[in-house]
């Protein structure tokens, strides 16, 4: 074993907010590294010659490079080689999963702590906005328009890896303001908002035209934007339709989707006007059914929005959540209460329809399903109820089927996914092209831009192909 004494082989810790204050607000937890802080963990990483991080990085980060340029003070360098490849870096390094990524393969990681490639990465991203340092425009201005469906992840990667390469871009967004998921559906706690909306502004600087509050599949169809005049559309418009669990009592007030409960806290702001008739009610008592990232974003919100008491109720054990283990700790660290093996069979109402409890039942593993893992088997006989007043279900999501429904030539999958080609994200339909979470299903932030920087790329050669280089 390495010995943890040796800062070689020990991650250097980030700063947080001590619990007893973060509970109480939403302002970031994690506050960053200090300048020593940045210097002390780049000069752990050893400039592999094959860098195998990189090799784990969706939106190909030159990761080795970037943080050389830390090693030798440079941290503008720093900022602009990692802005080479990824137009969104101080959400990346707050968000991305880095410990399934770039860090699984560290070569530290084979005796101790891998590098922290992400929080070195968020040090770097930060520099850059706070010194005005954007996105380089690197093609030649291009004649052709591209047409963007959605401002998320997926979205705003393909509009800024096009506008990078010369092409006019428009983004198209539902919403009132731009961001998609990054916005409604991530607390300020873990992402802060106006750090999104600065990172969306050095897009709209080399360029990229957001137009916020369009709906398309219904102000404008697909077929509107190539009448339009554009050359190629891309589909990142995410999954927005929550899933629910099918049990009696899902319709009474006081329970509801992830999705609804985010965003009305998140882009509603409904915790700050209690005085008023709010968007959401936070009961005294609260149960976030499910255990992914979302789950645990719910639960941390009902308890900074005044919950009492929450609980996060999982079918199966702690081995099987898919929540991000840094997620799992700050939860328990704040005092989430984990009820693991337990299921809901029915919501309890009262008089006036509002959630009064919950009736569960006690599950056991099975052999493993679809999925790879065990499967939950109800014990017979070990119901009971739990006393709670406010449910948020955390079940997962699917695609809004509003695009594929008024777009002639998409076809999807039965359960709501575009089909593309897998290499290029084209739809059967000739030039539109889709990625993201709007094809996958719900995933991650930095998957969902892989797909939006690959998208982009095919969308390059298309139109070179079809209407030549100008």
């Amino acid at each position: 074993m390495a010995d943890r004494k040796d800062d070689r082989w020990v991650k250097t810790p980030i700063a947080q907010q001590p619990v007893e204050a973060r509970i109480k607000n939403f302002n970031e937890v994690a506050l960053g590294y200090s300048d020593d802080d940045m210097k002390r963990e780049a000069a752990r990483c050893l400039k592999c010659k094959n860098p195998k991080c990189e090799e784990g990085c969706p939106v190909n980060v030159p990761i080795r490079e970037f943080i050389e340029h830390l090693q030798n003070d440079d941290v503008e360098a720093a900022v602009h080689s990692i802005l080479s490849t990824n137009s969104l870096p101080a959400i990346c390094g707050r968000v991305c999963p880095q410990e399934e990524q770039c860090e699984l393969v560290c070569v530290l990681s084979k005796r101790g702590d891998p590098v922290g490639i992400g929080r070195l990465e968020r040090y770097v991203a930060d520099y850059g906005i706070e010194n005005n340092i954007g996105m380089e425009t690197v093609g030649e201005s291009k004649s052709h328009k591209v047409a963007v469906v959605g401002s998320g992840p997926a979205g705003l990667t393909a509009a800024g890896d096009l506008a990078r390469m010369g092409y006019q871009v428009t983004v198209f967004e539902a919403l009132h303001v731009p961001g998609g998921v990054l916005m409604y559906g991530i607390p300020e706690f873990r992402l802060p908002k106006d750090l999104v909306q600065r990172e969306i502004a050095n897009l709209e600087a080399m360029g990229v035209e957001i137009r916020p509050n369009v709906v398309v599949g219904a102000t404008l169809t697909i077929d509107d934007l190539f009448e339009e005049g554009y050359a190629a559309v891309f589909v990142g418009s995410g999954a927005g339709l929550p899933k629910f669990v099918g049990i009696p009592g899902e319709n009474l007030l006081g329970v509801y989707s992830a999705n609804e409960f985010l965003t009305r806290i998140n882009l509603m702001k409904a915790y700050q006007f209690p005085e008023c008739d709010t968007p959401v009610k936070i009961g005294r008592s609260v149960a976030v059914i499910g255990a992914g990232n979302t789950a645990m974003d719910s639960a941390r919100t009902a308890l900074r929005s005044g919950a009492e008491e929450v609980h996060i109720v999982y079918r199966r054990s702690d081995q099987e959540m898919t929540a991000r283990i840094e997620e799992y700790e700050h939860a328990i660290a704040e005092g989430i209460q984990f009820h693991w093996l337990t299921n809901p069979i029915e919501f309890l109402g009262d008089e006036d329809g509002w959630l009064r409890g919950m009736r569960c039942v006690q599950m056991e593993l099975g052999e493993p399903d679809a999925s790879g893992r065990a499967r939950p088997v109800p014990i017979e006989g070990s119901e009971f109820e739990m006393d709670v007043d406010t449910v948020v279900l955390a079940l997962g999501t699917n695609p809004n089927p509003l695009v594929p429904r008024y777009t002639p030539g998409l076809e999807t999958e039965s359960w709501g996914g575009i089909i593309t080609e897998e290499e290029t994200g084209h739809t059967k339909r000739e030039g539109v092209f889709a990625g993201g979470d709007v094809v996958t299903g719900a995933a991650t932030v930095i998957l969902a831009m892989g797909a939006g920087k690959q998208a982009a790329t095919a969308i390059d050669e298309y139109i070179q192909k079809k209407y030549g280089s100008k």
